[in-house]
């Protein structure tokens, strides 16, 4: 049970790990602005679980998982998702960027034999989810407050 979580923060070497935190530095420079503290948490959060729980119910041939791109891509989603609902000027490039990426992975070419891509369309379907959410959420109070 306690590897629903911890397989998101344990890392396979160095490498592995820089890797991990470049992918953070631009999803942080991309859509640290998107949500609060909060919301990121329950993004993240949310991301890890979907994550672990899809590998362990649609993905039984993973015997294992460590590192953090999953859950990057659950901010990728969870931004791109954002900014289609606010209009922004790159919500299509984002959004296509995002879902090109996760077709090629899944269906257009072998995979490193260390990757495990499944947690990153995990990620990304939970993160676009919690980002669609958030986003109606915000709508509804911004309604709200006009009405």
């Amino acid at each position: 049970m306690w590897r629903l979580l911890t397989a998101h923060i344990v890392h396979l070497d160095a490498h592995h790990l820089l890797l991990n935190e470049l992918g953070l530095v631009l999803m942080w420079s991309l859509f640290a602005q998107d949500y609060d503290a909060v919301e990121w948490c329950a993004i993240v959060l949310a991301g890890a679980l979907a994550i672990s729980s899809g590998l362990w119910w649609l993905s039984p041939r993973v015997a294992w998982y460590v590192g953090a791109s999953g859950v990057l891509h659950s901010v990728m989603a969870a931004g791109a998702a954002k900014h289609l609902a606010e209009r922004a000027w790159d919500r299509w490039i984002l959004t296509a960027g995002l879902g090109l990426k996760l077709a090629w992975e899944q269906w257009g070419r072998a995979p490193a034999p260390l990757i495990v891509v499944d947690a990153h369309l995990y990620g990304a379907c939970c993160g676009f989810v919690m980002g669609a959410l958030l986003s109606l959420r915000i709508a509804i109070i911004r309604h709200r407050r006009r009405g």
